[in-house]
């Protein structure tokens, strides 16, 4: 019997989803969703921070940055 041998494939890379995504750059509606989300975090008000982050994630011109 043979064993075919073949090199380690690179350890896939998530986002951390704990963390909130960074504003893509040059993009003013990604700018804004920042202000507002660390506006409502430093308030307390988690779900509409949340909320901010998902529209971020969301965003067109985002989906091309790194979270």
């Amino acid at each position: 019997m043979t064993t075919q041998q073949t090199a380690p494939e690179p350890p896939v890379s998530l986002p951390d989803p704990t963390r909130p995504p960074r504003p893509a750059p040059g993009c003013d509606v990604c700018a804004a969703l920042e202000q507002q989300r660390a506006g409502y975090e430093r308030r307390g008000n988690i779900k509409a921070a949340t909320t901010c982050e998902v529209e971020m994630r969301n965003h067109p011109k985002h989906s091309g940055s790194a979270s």
